[in-house]
């Protein structure tokens, strides 16, 4: 396209023009040229309206009466009786409203031209040994990508070798460098602040986050939120009213102008744009904070939400438990003793509790023997054989079934260690039992504060629905001020649970990790996923995706959808009182047809205005606190704990 076709295309170029020969027109009535400047005003109109007019014969076309045919009914009225400054005033100044609202949905939708805008375009490849230089879209899946100090990161991929920091600002709004290395996942898209890293490529072009988060923020901002289709309905009844309100005026005062006028004040134009421009800049903001919203419907739901029901391991937990306490109960042995004998049982098994404890013993330097013969027992723990001695790692359940003797101290133990959210495990050698080890999921330094900014945001009750016992599930929630705990469910648990809350008349969000909590998240009002950058499935199907795996990022969703919601109401109240203060003004007298569309574009701005102030960041609600304790709760052999 060339320079003037650009030029011819832009969406100032109509009513620079129109305005050009209304300058023009009086400039001729100036020097009494009356004829060419009415030839010049009714110029204006035609070069202001005729796009106006195409468009209402397309709506009439198709049934629908919009405000288009408003304004050109008024126009081509206002030409007729020779009220020609009118009929350009009023297409000129509709003119500029489009072009004002095209320009205002191009600068919230800047998220999207800003996300576009990091895709990167090349890839240095490893390909029979030596680097090669490839578009970004011709990587093979398996390739090995490098990525250098400065480059951006191509493709979606797995860190084979190498280390360095990455910015993952783009994706996940966070806007610190996170340090990568062997066996750490990165998104194209994301900028190397340092180190050298070498990339197995997993997903390129159209599969890659960056390309999934394109599409979504897409779809989402031209989503309609249910007060927009409410307008929709509202302007298809409304438009004939004022057409017919126009036509009895006429016909009773016998003024075609108060007619003319009549049409031209009742354009509803800031209410037409009041919505899409508010939900658009408010998911484009979201956007750029890590914060994926499906559609205007989720976002409106989303201001809404007064109860939000969380999972526990892995969402107010780190969903990596470690080794916290080494109760020693034989006077003969020293703790790693202890330590040694549970870790030689766990080197043989395959439950998620046996790395924590692997990984005590060799941070400790203790080292480990595989055991000759390994025994899991359902619901109780395991039996191993090592060095010639039968060693047992489970519950009290598990000493009864092989005969051991306990004084009461181990069990004693237990009980303490579980009551402050820890996961016991007793260890036996022989017939002697000799100690007590306890592991734990700790807590996120966050999950409190991000209770604290839940309820500062509006939400009146925080809620955990876990697997884990109740013992478990109490201390977390001391630890983070959740208001109640259900625990000890199973997935059809949950989902019921969250059914319940719905049925008290609570609109509920879900938080969890999308596989066992499937049920309750489908079911719950707003479904959210955390940490869903790596997750191609979570971005597609979460009603609200947080792309980084940070806790306060939903609080932060909720204040945003509420400060949106808000500003499409102050948007529809701003428009709807313009209108009917002008309708006033009118029958009062004092109003005319181009004081009517005045008022009306500055009424446009002020909407406009308004919504843009949801570009701005906002700080989070509530204030940062520690948390209460450091106690958490841990998945654990079956009959002693289960996964939350």
């Amino acid at each position: 396209m060339s320079r003037l076709q650009q030029i011819v295309a832009g969406r100032w170029f109509v009513p620079a023009v129109s305005g050009t020969l209304i300058v023009l027109s009086w400039v001729a009535g100036g020097i009494e040229m009356a004829l060419v400047g009415a030839i010049l005003m009714v110029a204006a109109a035609v070069v202001a309206g005729w796009r106006i007019a195409v468009q209402a014969v397309r709506s009439l076309l198709t049934k629908h009466v919009g405000i288009d045919l408003l304004v050109s009914v008024a126009a081509i009225g206002a030409i007729i009786i020779g009220n020609f400054w009118e009929a350009a005033a009023v297409t000129f100044l509709f003119a500029i409203g489009h072009a004002l609202e095209a320009a205002t949905l191009n600068r919230t939708r800047s998220a999207l031209a800003e996300l576009v805008a990091v895709a990167p375009d090349v890839a240095v490849v490893l390909r029979g040994g030596q680097q090669v230089e490839v578009g970004a879209g011709d990587v093979e899946v398996g390739e090995t990508v490098l990525v250098k100090h400065g480059a951006k990161v191509p493709v979606d991929g797995t860190v084979v070798a190498g280390t360095g920091g990455i910015d993952e600002a783009s994706i996940t709004g966070e806007s610190m460098p996170v340090d990568k290395g062997e066996g750490d996942q990165v998104f194209a898209g994301t900028v190397s602040r340092s180190g050298f890293l070498q990339v197995r490529a997993s997903g390129i072009g159209a599969d890659t986050t960056l390309a999934r988060i394109i599409h979504r923020v897409e779809e989402a901002q031209d989503a309609k939120a249910k007060t927009q289709s409410f307008i929709d309905r509202f302007a298809r009844w409304y438009t004939p009213a004022v057409l017919l309100l126009a036509l009895i005026a006429g016909l009773v005062s016998g003024d075609v102008v108060l007619a003319l006028t009549l049409l031209v004040i009742g354009c509803p134009g800031a209410l037409v744009i009041s919505i899409p421009v508010a939900i658009v800049a408010g998911i484009g903001r979201a956007a750029k904070d890590g914060i994926l919203i499906k559609g205007g419907e989720y976002l409106e739901t989303a201001a809404k939400i007064d109860v939000v029901a969380v999972d526990k391991t892995g969402t107010l937990t780190q969903g990596r438990p470690r080794l916290t306490d080494v109760v020693v109960l034989d006077p003969a042995l020293e703790r790693a003793d202890v330590l040694r004998w549970a870790a030689n049982a766990e080197a043989g098994s395959e439950h998620p509790l046996a790395r924590p404890i692997l990984a005590a013993a060799d941070a400790e330097g203790i080292s480990v023997a595989l055991p000759e013969h390994v025994h899991p027992i359902a619901g109780k723990g395991i039996e191993v054989m090592s060095a010639g001695h039968r060693v047992l790692v489970g519950n009290q359940a598990l000493l009864e079934q092989f005969g051991v003797r306990d004084d009461g101290g181990a069990e004693r133990a237990a009980r303490h260690l579980a009551d402050g959210g820890r996961t016991p495990m007793i260890i036996a050698v022989d017939d002697t039992v000799v100690g007590v080890i306890a592991v734990a999921d700790t807590v996120r330094d966050d999950a409190a504060t991000m209770v604290d900014q839940l309820h500062a945001a509006g939400v009146r009750r925080v809620v955990m629905l876990t697997g884990d016992v109740q013992a478990v599930a109490s201390a977390i929630a001391t630890a983070t001020g959740i208001d109640e705990v259900r625990a000890a469910l199973l997935p059809e648990d949950k989902l019921a649970a969250v059914q319940e809350l719905q049925r008290a008349g609570h609109t509920v969000a879900m938080v969890g990790d999308g596989v066992n909590d499937a049920p309750a998240l489908a079911a719950a009002d707003i479904g959210v996923a955390m940490g869903a950058a790596g997750s191609a499935v979570a971005v597609e199907t979460a009603d609200i995706a947080l792309m980084g795996d940070h806790l306060l990022k939903l609080p932060e969703a909720i204040g945003l959808a509420k400060r949106t919601v808000s500003v499409m109401r102050q948007n529809i109240a701003i428009a709807l009182l313009t209108v009917v203060a002008l309708l006033a003004g009118v029958f009062l007298g004092g109003v005319t047809m181009a004081i009517g569309m005045l008022v009306h574009e500055a009424s446009v701005m002020v909407v406009i205005v308004n919504a843009m102030r949801l570009l701005r960041r906002q700080r989070a609600a509530g204030s940062a606190r520690r948390p209460r304790s450091t106690g958490s709760a841990v998945e654990r052999r079956p009959g002693v704990l289960t996964e939350g």
